[in-house]
């Protein structure tokens, strides 16, 4: 039987492995995807640490997956071999339970993710649902095309929901992963965009990135900066620290919102007093295939993209600690 090369977590804590296997055969309503590229995200760290319900180990992880159609199972008929396509986070939803009779598939109770329920991308072919593909647009490498399907689609999505209109102002805080697409996708949307982050060294960058206004931290606090400007309508937070994040509150106007697409481990404090004129807090979810589409085809009309560093399989353990340690700048992706 023809084999693959594939990452594995075997146990809670270890090495990934890099072993043979034999190459999966798509069942009904599968598609066999064969991997150009994977990014590399910290959510993955739930796979590594075996820290997940309903995680089974030994699992290959990955759910930033860019490739091309190589084999489908019966009852798949909108795909055909050959076809460019992507699958994030999203691994399918049952169409049962009430999230999906409401239409919300990201919420589904018993939805799939790509990597935890089921083998991801690290590695060669990849077996998955066939309503977790999204189309990628032939204009998009597939390298920069991954990291769209997770960090792309979660900051487009909550900034094209978040109720924002063009022209008003929008607060990205923080510049890593997420906050450099999120700074990129603002400033496209039409947004006066401002950079949250600390140190006077990140300017260019975020400015480089899309930023009309930069807010320096380490000199003045989030609140103060973002009032000097007006308040931000919208304050997304892309950086998982609690404090950085409960500081811009006081930033927003008086109907703001502070939006929360990176969720920092401890809790967030927040005074109910500042939210009495109407300021509201809440969080967003990724997004479901269409939505990981869309963010490709926007991306790809309007020059969006991610900045990544490219590590074949045998540096895979060195390119995670990397990630996990901030150095990656500012994507990691795994070239099979």
């Amino acid at each position: 039987m023809p084999k693959m090369r594939a990452l594995i977590v075997a146990k809670a804590g270890a090495p990934f492995q890099l072993v043979e296997r034999d190459i999966p055969q798509p069942g009904p309503g599968e598609v066999r995807v064969r991997v150009e590229a994977c990014g590399m995200c910290h959510s993955d760290v739930f796979v590594k640490s075996g820290h997940f319900p309903g995680l089974t180990l030994p699992r290959i992880p990955g759910h930033e997956i860019a490739g091309r159609v190589d084999a489908v199972g019966s009852g798949v008929t909108q795909w055909k071999a050959g076809q460019r396509v992507g699958i994030g986070w999203y691994g399918g939803h049952c169409g049962q339970c009430d999230g999906c009779r409401r239409g919300d598939f990201v919420n589904c109770a018993n939805g799939k993710i790509t990597g935890i329920s089921f083998d991801g991308g690290y590695a060669e072919y990849t077996v998955a649902p066939a309503q977790a593909l999204a189309r990628i647009p032939d204009s998009l490498d597939a390298a920069e095309a991954g990291p769209l399907l997770c960090a792309g689609i979660t900051t487009f999505n909550a900034l094209r929901n978040s109720g924002a209109r063009p022209g008003d102002t929008v607060a990205v805080q923080g510049i890593g992963g997420l906050g450099h697409l999120a700074l990129q996708y603002a400033n496209k949307l039409g947004f006066r965009t401002v950079a949250l982050s600390s140190g006077a060294d990140k300017e260019a960058l975020a400015r480089e990135l899309g930023a009309h206004d930069y807010v320096d931290t380490s000199k003045q606090t989030a609140a103060e900066g973002l009032q000097k400007l007006g308040g931000a309508h919208l304050v997304l937070a892309t950086a998982p620290h609690a404090t950085a994040i409960a500081s811009t509150v006081d930033g927003l106007t008086q109907r703001g919102k502070l939006l929360i697409v990176a969720a920092p481990m401890e809790p967030i404090t927040v005074s109910a007093f500042a939210l009495l004129s109407g300021k509201t807090v809440a969080g967003w979810p990724s997004g479901s295939a269409i939505d990981s589409e869309a963010t490709m085809a926007f991306s790809a009309r309007t020059g969006v993209r991610p900045r990544i560093e490219r590590f074949p399989f045998e540096q895979a353990e060195a390119a995670y600690t990397k990630m996990m340690d901030n150095k990656v700048r500012f994507r990691a992706v795994l070239m099979p």
